[in-house]
């Protein structure tokens, strides 16, 4: 997810100097929004696992039946 943040980065950046600021603000808000959302995901994953808990437990079972 946080490679799309990347390209709309990307996106917005190129947008932005061609002078189509509405694409550009577009793309950089939906940038911001994936890099907030995986952010907290992160954080979440590191107190999970500071806390002792296995953060992908629940999705190893799943994995291991494809």
């Amino acid at each position: 997810m946080l490679e799309w943040a990347l390209v709309f980065l990307v996106i917005a950046i190129i947008a932005g100097a061609l002078g189509v600021t509405g694409v550009a603000r577009g793309a950089a808000a939906i940038s911001k929004g994936l890099f907030g959302f995986s952010l907290v995901v992160a954080l979440l994953m590191i107190l999970m696992v500071l806390l002792g808990a296995d953060p992908l437990a629940a999705i190893q079972p799943a994995l291991l039946a494809v």
